[in-house]
């Protein structure tokens, strides 16, 4: 009789851990993914903006019948660092048992969770992270539909190449080039990746700059650049040191030679609004914005229209657009696997075979078998012009030319 209990016992606890870790994000009438977002804390402006993209894009799906008639739910988190990213990511997939998420548009958190997702058999679609480390492991857990942080270092240079140096009247070899970056892997991982390419093409990189992006100071990180002459400086940074760079270098009357941001903060609103026309003139290497050719981009004036209505206000950023194109392959990925079983899902999403020029973002997507990552998605260089973020390069997305002081 003893013998009996304990069987019973073992098989009731066996079904209960079952019931707690499932492995399937799929019910009779309903498909589970979940998020890892910063929603809260330093990171929630572009957090919270990529999840409206993902958002959208669900809504969007769910009114036009959901997947095989089953309604898309996501099921919510707050990872607000990287320690919250591996507890998040571990409750979605062990505790509600959902084995498909998407995030997360930090570096840092993306690294943390998809490290969570290939430990659990669960599968990770990045749509906003950019660190080349996130798909450089070759986890068979992650795919990435936007575009790695060596590429926005790579159109850097052939930007300074194809654009600046005859804006300059100097060869390549001739400019003098300066970073400047937050030092986090996003920021290490454009600088020293524009480093490297710099110094290939024979440019002089005079200085690297790198800095924690809450701090409340960079006059000296200014005063070095100032003492360095450079012709270009490429910046990486998010919201508050982007702000900081602009102001402080007036403040200590330092006019900024030609000057390339990373995404990150030199693409908000909110940056413009704070340093007004010190904006005016700054370049933004970063995901597609809405100043943009349309024609290469369909969907897009879509996109913003079922976003104000939502919202009630413009997009704050290309975070939005970016990550309701990538949640819009994910859905895809899905509805062509006829399951949401992890393999199934990445077997679809191999096969997926879009071109450039025919999505919101002008991306095309053909993901790489080895790594995961998009190998058809790129950044766009923009200017702020007029107070307006506008693009300026390459020729297919451009809506008008660079512009440059005198």
């Amino acid at each position: 009789m003893k013998r009996n209990w304990l069987l019973i016992l073992g098989l009731c606890i066996s079904l209960v851990l079952a019931g707690c870790s499932g492995s399937s994000s799929e019910s009779a009438d309903e498909i589970k993914i979940g998020t890892v977002f910063p929603v809260t804390g330093n990171l929630a402006l572009l957090g919270s903006e990529s999840y409206r993209g993902v958002e959208l894009a669900v809504k969007e799906a769910n009114e036009n019948g959901g997947i095989d008639g089953k309604k898309i739910v996501l099921e919510n988190s707050d990872a607000v660092d990287a320690d919250a990213a591996q507890s998040e990511a571990t409750r979605l997939i062990n505790k509600e048992g959902i084995n498909l998420l998407v995030g997360s548009y930090s570096s840092g958190i993306s690294y943390a969770a998809t490290e969570v997702a290939e430990r659990n058999g669960a599968l990770y679609w990045e749509l906003g992270a950019v660190a080349d480390n996130v798909t450089d492991r070759n986890y068979q857990s992650v795919i990435r539909v936007n575009p790695p942080a060596s590429s926005f270092s790579v159109q850097h240079i052939e930007f300074i190449k194809e654009v600046v140096t005859k804006q300059l009247g100097k060869s390549t070899e001739e400019i003098k080039l300066a970073i400047a970056h937050e030092d986090s892997s996003y920021g290490t991982t454009i600088a020293e990746e524009a480093k490297k390419l710099a110094e290939t093409e024979g440019m002089e990189v005079v200085t690297v700059q790198g800095y924690a992006s809450s701090s409340n100071d960079l006059s000296s990180v200014i005063l070095n650049l100032k003492e360095a002459q450079p012709d270009v400086i490429i910046a990486v940074s998010y919201i508050n040191d982007a702000i900081l760079i602009s102001k402080q270098a007036e403040e200590l009357g330092y006019d900024l030679p030609v000057f390339l941001g990373s995404g990150g903060g030199h693409t908000l609103v909110d940056y413009q609004k704070s340093v007004g026309d010190l904006a005016n003139g700054i370049f933004n290497m970063d995901f597609p914005q809405y100043a943009i050719n349309t024609e290469y981009t369909p969907g897009l004036e879509d996109f913003v229209a079922m976003y104000e209505e939502e919202y009630g206000e413009a997009p704050r950023s290309g975070h939005s657009l970016s990550n309701y194109m990538g949640m819009k392959v994910v859905l895809q990925a899905i509805e062509e696997a006829g399951s949401t079983d992890v393999e199934k899902v990445r077997e679809a999403a191999m096969n997926i075979k879009i071109e450039k020029g025919t999505t919101a973002t002008g991306w095309g997507v053909e993901f790489d078998p080895a790594s995961g990552q998009n190998t058809l998605s790129e950044p766009y260089m923009g200017q702020w012009i007029d107070g307006e973020l506008v693009t300026v390069w390459p020729a297919d997305v451009s809506v008008t030319e660079p512009v440059f002081g005198e």
